[in-house]
């Protein structure tokens, strides 16, 4: 993840923090840290977590790390079909009819 991202998200869960707080006690941190909704650090602080959202955004379209698409493979080239029981039977050696 790049740098701005892992701001954004920290700032944006921080955000859901307060949000959660105010919906569940009635209890705004930012505004009691800061001094009351509408002094500038407040202000600051609830634009910084907006933005973040607005940067979180692009967390949703990025695509999933490769390893999650090689989670199927044994090796580099042989696929694993096996089961979670145990070991498929091996039928490459019959012969065709």
């Amino acid at each position: 993840m790049r740098v701005i991202q892992m701001i954004g998200l920290a700032l944006t869960i921080i955000g859901a923090i307060n949000w959660g707080l105010i919906g569940f006690f009635k209890f705004d941190l930012v505004a009691t840290i800061f001094g009351g909704q509408g002094s500038f650090l407040s202000r600051l602080m609830y634009a910084l977590v907006g933005i973040s959202g607005l940067v979180c955004i692009s967390l949703l379209f990025d695509p999933e790390p490769k390893s999650t698409y090689d989670m199927n493979r044994v090796g580099k080239r042989n696929l694993n079909y096996f089961t979670e029981f145990g070991e498929d039977e091996d039928l490459s050696d019959l012969k065709k009819d």
